[in-house]
């Protein structure tokens, strides 16, 4: 892995130029600040009055979060479709979007919310985005959220969803022997966790063998719960995510502090990396997320997995929600797209 962050410039495993992550035109931010365009799409959810996550009930925050990122529509595509499948829980709803496109790979998606909040709605806009430019049927997944569900519930769905894909995604157009899996946030989590268990070979309950996968899109990921890092002590604050929105999620998601130890929840812990799906990760340089995911992208490449890390200084968490806002959340977009084309075309 070669990760040219202060120059914005991901390189791919091969070494070939990847696009470019964020560069700073004349008059633009520069590597220390924070986009102007971002910088307004924050002020903008501060004048609304909307209360961290952490300061919240989990019932209340759910509402807002869905309030907040559920607005927009996104590109039209071939059809979007709910269905319900068999999930370790009962009924795992999901939400699959085809592009135009003929026999197009197939993309299990995981939304973000600290394990606690997100809807199919709140990740419609992404998911819209991931499959028209990245040409591939997303199947977005609703998985169970904590603290009603903690871990592994939410690990367990996301697998359930990635092998019933692998079975089904023909019927609904797509290829299953080209099949990826991404999230943002806690979602990068549930993929990464994901692409372990398919190393792994981890079946559980749910039978039959390990889907193969090609690939794995880890958006400004959770990986560790771990506080003393210099993202937590530059951006502890903000914006768009907190330090203490950050503890409260992992609060709600593991069932005690045993849990922590556990590679399917932290996953930068786990002991060997080796064989994994090749990756890419994204990070943004205001993000208090921003060095555990880089760390872990870090360690696949030290265990022999081809991984690019797309770094972005300008930009905060959640800036693939903003690309109708944020010019350089769009380009990113756009970068995204084409390391999926390139992954699973």
């Amino acid at each position: 892995m070669d990760d040219r962050s202060e120059a914005g410039v991901g390189v791919d495993g091969t070494g070939r130029d990847a696009p470019p992550a964020d560069e700073a035109p004349d008059g633009a931010a520069t590597a220390d600040e924070l986009d102007p365009e971002l910088a307004a799409v924050v002020e903008e959810i501060e004048a609304a009055g909307v209360p961290p996550w952490h300061a919240m009930s989990v019932e209340s925050a759910r509402r807002i979060e869905d309030e907040v990122f559920s607005a927009g529509e996104g590109p039209e595509l071939r059809t979007v479709r709910d269905l319900r499948i068999d999930g370790p829980g009962g009924e795992l709803p999901i939400r699959v979007y085809r592009p135009d496109a003929e026999n197009p790979p197939t993309l299990v998606f995981c939304h973000g919310g600290g394990w606690t909040l997100g809807t199919l709605d709140s990740a419609d806009d992404i998911c819209r985005e991931l499959a028209a430019r990245g040409e591939c049927l997303v199947l977005s997944v609703d998985y169970r959220l904590a603290p009603e569900h903690p871990f592994p519930a939410a690990v367990d769905d996301a697998y359930a969803a990635l092998e019933w894909a692998s079975g089904y995604a023909g019927d609904l157009g797509g290829d299953p022997d080209r099949l990826g899996v991404a999230g943002t946030s806690a979602g990068g989590n549930l993929a990464a966790a994901t692409a372990l268990r398919v190393r792994d070979g981890a079946t559980d309950d749910l039978g039959g063998d390990a889907p193969a996968l090609a690939g794995q899109f880890l958006l400004y990921p959770m990986t560790d719960r771990r506080f003393d890092r210099d993202a937590y002590r530059e951006h502890g604050g903000g914006p768009l995510l907190t330090e203490a929105d950050v503890r409260w999620f992992w609060d709600q998601y593991l069932r005690s502090p045993v849990d922590e130890h556990n590679p399917y929840a932290t996953v930068l812990r786990a002991p060997d990396l080796s064989g994994v799906a090749p990756a890419t990760v994204l990070t943004a340089g205001f993000d208090v997320l921003r060095d555990e995911g880089a760390a872990y992208a870090a360690k696949l490449a030290d265990r022999g997995v081809p991984v690019d890390h797309d770094h972005y200084p300008t930009l905060s968490h959640g800036f693939l929600s903003l690309t109708d806002d944020v010019e350089r959340a769009d380009a990113a977009m756009d970068g995204l797209a084409e390391r999926i084309r390139a992954r699973l075309g």
